[in-house]
């Protein structure tokens, strides 16, 4: 999909593993890109990367579950001059398969820890736009949302679905703060901001406002 903003930013949307996650490759015509959440299927995730033409320099997750995670070390390897982009909060996860789920779904995942960890305030460079970091715990202690203020969008990861909110009964999670987070940080964007959750169909702030059943 096609956004307006000065850096004609494209989201392409792929749906992986078993657990449907999205992971999203997104980035400006003739410029930098990024790959959002490698849940699984590397080998598809790279190839409609390297479709795109963009020259991805982050891998950014919006946290570290292990349907979020599951193919980035071979994506990684792939390419090999992207930035690993994780909240502080959620690092450690990263190579603690008794945080990051997958010793509950029946594997044993652990990734290098990240090139860069964010917090709060912090951006990203993607092409000529860039990405602000807003951090909603709540589903994990560092779950994070990217947003995309020219391009009207912001990826939501766990945080937010249409019609939903993420699970906050796993290790780390608090529902309170999600809910609470969402409310702040997220339903206060303008209404007409595109969200790419992190499973499930792309919403907007106004839809999620007006009619999810948790606000």
């Amino acid at each position: 999909m096609k956004h307006d903003g000065g850096g004609n930013l494209v989201v392409k949307t792929m749906h992986v593993g078993p657990m449907a996650s999205c992971c999203y490759i997104a980035g400006c015509e003739g410029g930098s890109g990024a790959i959002i959440d490698p849940g699984d299927e590397a080998a598809r995730i790279i190839e409609n990367a390297r479709k795109t033409g963009f020259n991805i320099r982050h891998i950014i997750l919006t946290h570290a579950h292990a349907d979020h995670i599951a193919a980035l070390e071979e994506v990684r390897a792939a390419f090999p001059d992207a930035q690993t982009v994780v909240h502080a909060d959620d690092a450690p996860m990263l190579e603690r398969p008794s945080l990051n789920l997958s010793l509950f779904l029946g594997s044993s995942i652990k990734c290098r820890p990240a090139e860069r960890e964010v917090k709060e305030g912090d951006t990203l460079p993607l092409g000529a736009l860039e990405l602000a970091v807003i951090h909603v715990p709540g589903h994990t202690p560092g779950g994070a949302c990217y947003y995309c203020a020219e391009a009207g969008i912001v990826f939501t990861g766990d945080v937010l679905f249409a019609g939903g909110i993420g699970r906050s009964d796993f290790p780390g999670g608090d529902e309170r703060l999600l809910l609470a987070g969402i409310r702040q940080k997220i339903l206060t964007l303008p209404p007409e901001t595109v969200v790419y959750p992190g499973h499930g169909p792309a919403t907007t702030v106004g839809a999620e406002k007006a009619g999810n059943p948790f606000f």
